[in-house]
């Protein structure tokens, strides 16, 4: 199959994608995985399930680890791939909302902006976000007010209040510690079967486990299989082995799981206190939106429920939302109710 680069399909717009007669919002997640982009209608009644036109995947968009050129490569290429399949043009578009990781300072975000104008028409209401912010819109149709916890390739918790107050905790990267993620989780077991093949550790499933699961004979092998390509998601990917481990009554493997609900939950708890997200009493309730790999349940071992049951003990009134849409419908979302107070003017004359 022929792969189109984004330049390619913005130069086959007016060959091949004939204007169609509504506006559309494009709404973008990208992450240390993978980047989604769908197109919804702006005209959008809100059904069950949400109208979506279009939705296009390609590889990883934060600059953090790709570098800033590919990462607008890969986001451009995902966002002219959505609007071809909806058969949309650029100029069909009302309003895009990019939420991606490693944006993290208004630079950032400026500077995307400043990207994606020159892309775009004029008329395109333009949102750049952190890759949290669509995560939590995806639990609440858009409302920015609670907190989210993902826990992926990497984790954030991310809050917002109902005045616009928000705040933060881990999503640093694993360099400096994001240890209730995917690779957080992996890489403590890859260090745990080292150690216990130098004998300074104790013996572990893993050593087994992980060695079949990467097809390799030896921990001697683990050092070249690490560093030959030392991919955050690829590390990740070591996740399923260590709950199956941890299930099967591994001693090290449930210690490091217990270690990382500790992590992810004291990350919520932080947010939650410097937001004050449930009250002078601690018992106002707020939706806790919980996105991501390493949350959802396994066999046994459910990491996702062991945060909420620590959670809830300090702050009662979280109570769980597990979303039914994706984070790029998030985005959407986010984009769409800026502009809904606008949908009946201007920009409908747009389409």
């Amino acid at each position: 199959m022929q792969r189109y680069t984004a330049r390619d399909i913005w130069e086959m717009e007016d060959r091949h994608s004939p204007r169609m007669g509504c506006s559309v919002v494009l709404g973008v997640d990208g992450g240390a995985s993978n980047t989604v982009c769908v197109c919804i209608p702006a005209a959008m009644p809100f059904a069950d399930p949400l109208p979506v036109l279009a939705r296009a995947v390609a590889g990883c968009s934060n600059q953090n680890s790709v570098g800033e050129d590919k990462a607008r490569e890969t986001l451009e290429r995902v966002m002219a791939q959505a609007l071809h399949k909806a058969r949309r043009r650029r100029s069909n578009v009302c309003a895009v909302c990019l939420a991606v990781a490693g944006v993290n300072h208004p630079i950032d975000q400026h500077r995307m902006l400043d990207w994606l104008r020159e892309i775009f028409p004029s008329h395109v209401k333009l949102f750049v976000e952190n890759d949290a912010v669509a995560a939590l819109a995806s639990g609440t149709m858009g409302k920015l007010h609670g907190c989210v916890l993902i826990a992926g390739t990497g984790t954030i918790a991310y809050g917002f209040t109902t005045d616009g107050r928000e705040a933060r905790a881990a999503g640093a990267g694993p360099v400096l510690g994001d240890w209730g993620s995917g690779y957080g989780i992996s890489a403590q077991a890859l260090t745990a079967v080292v150690r216990a093949y130098d004998g300074r550790g104790p013996e572990t499933l893993l050593t087994n486990n992980i060695l079949d699961f990467l097809g390799l004979a030896s921990p001697d092998e683990l050092i070249g299989w690490t560093y030959e390509d030392q991919s955050w998601a690829r590390i990740a990917d070591i996740l399923p082995v260590v709950v199956e481990s941890a299930e099967a009554g591994d001693e090290v493997a449930n210690k490091i799981l217990h270690n990382s609900v500790g992590e992810l939950a004291s990350s919520v708890k932080a947010v939650v206190q410097r937001l004050a997200l449930s009250g002078e009493d601690g018992k106002d309730l707020f939706p806790l939106v919980m996105v991501g790999k390493v949350l959802e349940a396994n066999k046994r071992w459910d990491i996702g429920k062991e945060v909420i049951n620590c959670v809830t003990k300090t702050y009662p009134g979280a109570y769980p939302i597990h979303p039914e849409v994706e984070p790029a419908v998030g985005a959407a979302l986010l984009a769409w109710n800026a502009i809904a107070s606008e949908l009946d003017g201007d920009l409908r004359a747009v389409a």
